[in-house]
């Protein structure tokens, strides 16, 4: 080590300089993005957002919203203004009680410049108040707000926020919650969490939503229309709030036989993957034309078209298995999406092996059995797939063959010891793919990086003697559970 000798003079110069505060040069915006190269212009930096209240009042009949979201949230640098991720009409926007100017740029960037710069380390309230009519507004040429007969939805991926709350919106940026919505008499609201309270006024009533741990934004769903609600209590006492629209028409039979059992399915799933970690759980399945369903954190939305084809247990364990994997651990990037969609597609396999349709090996010899070594199928890694192929099928099914390769490679005990401690270890914050097989390792103690090369990053399909599926003589039979598995193949299309 070298030690520089310092004279008495410099001592005091230095002592003054840390003495005199940041000049306004060292003040700078926080960047118009995260940082996340699959969505450059999502999120924003400078700052850390640790709670969100938003209040709004809706009106079906002509889809206006109003609204102030208030937001809690503390400064990692020096900032002379930031960004928030918005599209509706912003009236007026306040920093910590003193009124900020703002502005608007890019497709959905609302920048806010207070009234004095913010040093680094700063607890600062933003309020935001804003008007519009959601359905109007565009980004990158599409909206993720969905009109219905009754009402809206705001469910989507990877984003929704922007069309119903300002936000920080990345999964890296988690936050808890309070959703509290007015709306017409008779005219349910329905987010995340747990039902606080409703308070009736002369011709409306408001609807206040808690969600007490870490939420990503694209995971905040709000839904307004007529339901139906049920309620129940999981084995380990979790309140399961389901709702369904009144106008489900013939799939409403479907849908109920399949929401119904969320319950259940958590209970089995608690087997898996430990203990559920969200105070309450269920779904809700409103009266839309989209084709997909989403893990919006323990309100999972459906579409209708999920239970066309009548009921369907397998997309009810796909999403719920997102309360773990990619809920609770959410990932760091969007490359990372296998964490999510891997893991969750492998719960539709072991479910199919607790419902004796067919084993997880059997299902993974026959996915590996449909594709031929020049099928396109074999060129999207799932470990880093693109943001054009992020909710390709080989994320999916490619991804859950790597999760059974993983499993023949360590042995049961040790994979199914990574299942549940992984969601332990990173409860409520964000992971990596690389992340994960660093965990995998330690648990299992075996080396995998060359697994993981090859089941998530190798353009190709592995050899048989690397794919470690059983030893055929003649091709795998289809197993009975893959015709409701291969039914959620759209589960995040349109």
């Amino acid at each position: 080590m070298h030690r520089r000798l310092i004279a008495p003079g410099a001592l005091a110069a230095a002592s003054l300089l840390l003495a005199i505060p940041a000049s306004a040069a060292d003040y700078r915006p926080g960047a118009p993005g995260i940082g996340d190269p699959y969505y450059p212009y999502y999120g924003n930096g400078g700052y850390d957002v640790s709670h969100y209240d938003i209040r709004l009042t809706y009106r079906p009949q002509t889809d206006e919203l109003a609204g102030t979201t208030t937001l809690l949230a503390t400064t990692t640098q020096n900032l002379s203004r930031f960004d928030l991720d918005f599209l509706l009409d912003v009236s007026e926007v306040r920093v910590n009680g003193a009124k900020a100017a703002f502005t608007t740029s890019g497709q959905h960037e609302l920048e806010i410049t207070p009234a004095g710069p913010l040093p680094k380390g700063t607890a600062i309230t933003v309020v935001v108040r804003y008007s519009g009519v959601p359905s109007t507004k565009s980004a990158y040429g599409f909206s993720t707000w969905h009109r219905t007969p009754d009402g809206a939805v705001a469910a989507d991926e990877p984003e929704s926020a922007w069309w119903w709350f300002p936000s920080n919106d990345h999964p890296l940026d988690k936050a808890t919650y309070d959703v509290s919505v007015a709306v017409p008499q008779g005219t349910q609201a329905i987010s995340n969490g747990t039902l606080q309270s409703t308070v009736s006024g002369p011709g409306s009533t408001r609807y206040n939503w808690r969600s007490d741990k870490p939420q990503a934004t694209y995971l905040t769903t709000l839904a307004i229309g007529r339901f139906d609600i049920t309620t129940g209590k999981t084995a380990d006492g979790v309140p399961v709030v389901n709702a369904y629209s009144k106008d489900l028409g013939a799939d409403d039979g479907a849908a109920r036989a399949s929401v119904e059992r969320t319950g259940e399915i958590v209970d089995w799933l608690t087997g898996c993957f430990g203990p559920y970690p969200f105070s309450s759980v269920g779904g809700y399945v409103p009266d839309t034309t989209t084709g997909y369903a989403l893990e919006t954190q323990t309100r999972v939305y459906y579409s209708p078209r999920q239970f066309a084809g009548g009921s369907n247990t397998s997309v009810v364990v796909h999403e719920l298995a997102h309360q773990w994997f990619g809920d609770d651990v959410s990932l760091k990037g969007w490359k990372d999406i296998w964490i999510n969609e891997g893991f969750a597609r492998y719960a539709q396999w072991l479910w199919s092996e607790h419902e004796g349709e067919g084993t997880a090996q059997e299902l993974a010899d026959y996915v590996y059995a449909s594709h031929p070594a020049d099928d396109a199928f074999w060129t999207v890694a799932p470990g880093d797939p693109g943001p054009d192929n992020q909710f390709d099928i080989a994320v999916y099914d490619r991804g859950a063959l790597a999760v059974q390769a993983l499993r023949n490679a360590i042995g049961d005990d040790a994979f199914f010891a990574v299942l549940k401690g992984w969601p332990k270890k990173h409860a409520y914050g964000n992971a990596s793919v690389a992340d994960f097989q660093a965990y995998a390792e330690k648990v299992s103690g075996k080396p995998l990086a060359d697994l993981f090369d090859t089941w998530l990053f190798r353009p190709a399909k592995p050899a048989a003697r690397a794919a470690v599926l059983a030893q055929r003589a003649t091709a795998p039979v289809r197993p009975k559970s893959w015709k409701s598995i291969e039914a959620t193949n759209d589960v995040h299309g349109g």
